[in-house]
């Protein structure tokens, strides 16, 4: 398996697949889960042309367990890491959820400033800042938060389960067809996982303000989500974050839920492939 040892000693996992000499298209995965979740768009871009890379964010899947660095700076680095180990140029970023909160600070702070990056994306993604504050009053609150804290510490199994079998897919929606396939793999995903990494990532993707971040990123940014999303509220999430963008390109779909690149990849897939050729 591919690694790529960071500044502070951690092993992250990386997948590299497709010609060397293609653009590449790196994929940034949500909270808790890996690069695994990824792997339909991976294949799919795969088979149009283009050099796939996603990775483990540190403390998931299968890179290292670190107790400590679990934060959007630490992650937009290790990012770094894996496109500089790649010696990766003319980079589209696609970043899903917390991915995408990942993707914007590495593109602000890295990416552009190396001119390394042609394109961004972001999906159903957490910037500019979740928590609702005084400065941020349409946020959520720290219950809901705290909350999730809470059932990952009292039973990390049953919370991963509940979570992909309601809200992440809108399997709780009435009429919804359920594939539990689907539910299997996303907690199979983050059971890999380090229950700290994923506690402490809670405070990274809730309380990280990336208002800076996306103002500073002049690529063109394509936004994506759903208005249904149950866990990104998109009007607080992907509406913002397209005022806030130099470049954005914002599309909003009618019924889809945070999970839409799973259970409506065909039409995602469509929709960022045109992004990437244009």
């Amino acid at each position: 398996m591919s690694y790529v040892t960071t500044q502070d000693g951690v092993e992250i996992f990386f997948k590299d697949w497709g010609a060397k000499d293609a653009q590449p298209i790196m994929f940034h995965h949500g909270w808790p889960l890996s690069s695994d979740d990824w792997d339909s768009q991976m294949l799919f871009f795969l088979a149009n042309g283009y050099r796939v890379v996603a990775h483990d964010r540190r403390g998931h899947g299968r890179s290292t367990q670190i107790g400590t660095g679990h934060d959007m700076d630490h992650y937009a680095a290790d990012a770094a890491a894996v496109v500089e180990h790649l010696d990766l140029n003319n980079v589209i970023h696609i970043g899903h959820s917390t991915g995408g909160g990942e993707v914007a600070r590495y593109v602000a702070q890295h990416g552009q400033p190396q001119g390394r990056v042609a394109k961004a994306v972001l999906v159903s993604a957490v910037p500019p800042l979740m928590l609702q504050t005084e400065g941020n009053p349409d946020g959520l609150p720290m219950a809901v938060f705290d909350g999730i804290r809470a059932g990952l510490a009292a039973n990390r199994a049953q919370l991963f389960h509940d979570f992909a079998a309601g809200p992440f897919y809108g399997f709780n929606r009435p009429g919804a067809t359920v594939v539990q396939a689907t539910i299997d793999n996303w907690w199979r995903q983050g059971m890999m996982g380090s229950a700290q990494a994923h506690y402490d990532g809670i405070a990274a993707f809730s309380e990280t303000d990336q208002t800076a971040d996306l103002k500073a990123i002049t690529v063109p940014t394509l936004v994506l989500q759903g208005d249904d999303d149950q866990v990104v509220p998109y009007k607080n999430a992907s509406v913002m974050q397209a005022e806030l963008l130099p470049n954005a390109t914002l599309k909003i779909y009618p019924g889809f839920s945070h999970g839409m690149l799973s259970v409506n990849g065909d039409v995602i897939n469509a929709d960022l492939l045109a992004f990437a050729r244009s």
